[in-house]
């Protein structure tokens, strides 16, 4: 082996530090390279989130299976409540309200809940807000909304996420406002939330797009229908130009046809329907799809083609039918999970048990009066006489009610004074008002024509139990719950025949189905019991005032 001398050692050494100088900036971004590396591995979250809520609106299915893989891959609590959000918002599209509402009320582990930020807070507030909204309990989402839209130190909220979320609840609140007919309202929500959007991502644009398309269907219901048009073309065309989604082109063309159907431009009508159900009719959007179904079958029951008519109001019977039966089951899943949830029952569960005896006889003792009272009213022609002018008194007071007169709702209050002197009330009259004015704001969102709907539905859309809504209804409204219903029914339909000439050419049969009746010959007898008159004369006697 060669000896290396001492010179030749301290020589080979400075070589090596020379080399090692020169070259330490190289050695320094070799050392971060895998940094790079994983940093290019792991894409924001937001990112991830933005691209499931644009397949939300391109393909449920798909935006399903995205979003279940995030969700098993991502370990973050708060990021997991989020996607599945966005799983269940896919599950509702598709009229699946039991999944949509199991999916996303899935808790981790209590003891990571108490680290959970002030936003996710605020999001499952407006998760439970939505599901409420998509049941069709729109006071209980509005309430939720009122209570959280009252914090005015989050209003001013910079937090991108905080933002976002209130702009959906904005949105949200213009829905339920529209429901309750307060277009005006709905609209400044709109602006509200369009303030709200401020984010250059997919998510803000596809809010902003729905808003739009909101915006001009309450200007129709305003009769500012040319202003809703120039509307629909802009978003139309703003949509096309982002990929065309398949459920946001949908919405904007049903809103479309529905201009022309106001028109009574039935064809082009049509041609917008066919346009837009093209882009879902492959898609599992089950709720948007019997709406495109009701559509058609208007439009060809306006053009007198009973065989489309048929067949398209067939398919929306049984789709409508399907998705109606699974709100149901979602209604009562969500009831026994907030029940759980805050330990303490919706309201009104505090107060003492009623006496059962006492309410059974009293029912028995009212249908007993209420039976011979009708067979008394029927007994002469000139009691229907009576009983028609009755109810265009009725009609007329509706009418002054809607357009903001009030004086409806004074008889009212009047009568139930006389009727609390009459009889002895079993719950406090501060109660007993309270649940008058949640059917009174209940009355006016048109649940009651849903074919399905029993007392333990509007116990369910009120918050109020069923026994103090039948001892209420029974002792104001002076009719069992069955009676109740059909009035409305039958109020409801009467005042579309007065203003909307287009329900005049409609099949008595179709009013009939309309109104959430089981068949032609229930409709036809409810109307002449309350109104005095069959539906073809009250129709007839409507054309003639016209006329005249």
């Amino acid at each position: 082996m060669p000896i290396i001398s001492k010179k030749n050692r301290l020589n080979r050494n400075y070589l090596l530090q020379k080399i090692l100088k020169s070259n330490i900036w190289i050695l320094f971004f070799i050392s971060l390279f895998p940094v790079f590396i994983n940093g290019q591995a792991a894409p924001d979250f937001s990112i991830l989130t933005d691209k499931a809520f644009q397949k939300l609106y391109q393909n449920p299915d798909d935006c399903i299976t995205y979003s279940q893989s995030l969700l098993i891959s991502d370990k973050n609590p708060e990021h997991k409540i989020i996607l599945r959000k966005i799983i269940s918002q896919a599950f509702a599209l598709q009229g699946n309200y039991v999944q949509a509402v199991n999916i996303s009320n899935q808790k981790e582990d209590e003891s990571q809940n108490e680290n959970l930020s002030h936003f996710i807070q605020l999001f499952r507030d407006y998760n439970l807000a939505d599901h409420y909204q998509n049941l069709g309990l729109y006071n209980q989402s509005k309430k939720i909304i009122t209570g959280i839209l009252a914090d005015r130190k989050l209003l001013k909220s910079i937090h991108v996420m905080e933002r976002m979320t209130i702009a959906k609840l904005f949105q949200l609140q213009a829905i339920n406002s529209s429901i309750t007919r307060d277009y005006g309202i709905a609209l400044q929500y709109l602006d509200n939330s369009n303030q709200y959007l401020d984010q250059n991502n997919e998510e803000n644009r596809i809010i902003r797009q729905e808003n739009i398309i909101f915006r001009s269907t309450f200007l129709m219901k305003l009769n500012k229908l040319e202003e809703s048009k120039k509307l629909l073309d802009q978003v139309i065309q703003d949509i096309q130009n982002h990929g065309d989604p398949a459920f946001l082109s949908a919405f904007a063309y049903e809103s479309l046809s529905r201009y022309f159907f106001l028109k009574e431009d039935y064809l082009t009508s049509l041609q917008y329907l066919n346009q837009g159900f093209s882009k879902i009719e492959n898609q599992p959007y089950n709720d948007m799809k019997s709406i495109f179904y009701e559509l058609f079958a208007k439009n060809y029951l306006a053009l007198n083609n009973d065989e489309k008519y048929h067949y398209y109001n067939n398919l929306y019977t049984e789709l409508k039918t399907k998705i109606n039966s699974s709100k149901k089951e979602g209604i009562q899943y969500i009831v026994k999970l907030v029940e759980t949830y805050h330990h303490k029952n919706i309201e009104f569960q505090k107060q003492g048990k009623l006496n059962q005896f006492k309410i059974a006889t009293a029912i028995i003792l009212l249908l007993i009066v209420s039976t011979t009272a009708y067979l008394l009213y029927e007994s002469g022609r000139s009691k229907d006489l009576k009983k028609q002018l009755v109810f265009f008194e009725k009609l007329v007071e509706r009418e002054k009610a809607i357009s903001g007169q009030g004086d409806g709702v004074k008889n009212e209050i009047q009568k139930t004074v006389k009727n609390q002197e009459k009889d002895s009330p079993k719950i406090s009259k501060e109660k007993e008002d309270e649940i008058l004015q949640c059917l009174k704001e209940w009355e006016q969102t048109d649940n009651y024509l849903n074919k399905s709907m029993s007392i333990s539905v509007l116990s369910a859309q009120t918050g109020i139990n069923t026994k103090y809504l039948s001892e209420v209804i029974n002792n104001n409204k002076e009719k069992n719950f069955n009676g109740y219903i059909n009035e409305l029914r039958i109020n409801h339909i009467a005042h579309l025949l007065k203003t909307d000439p287009a329900y005049l050419n409609y099949k008595v049969s179709y009013l009939a189905e309309y109104s959430g009746f089981s068949s032609h010959g229930a409709f036809t007898n409810v109307f002449k019991s309350v109104t005095g008159m069959s539906p073809n004369t009250y129709i007839q006697e409507i054309i003639k005032n016209k006329r005249s």
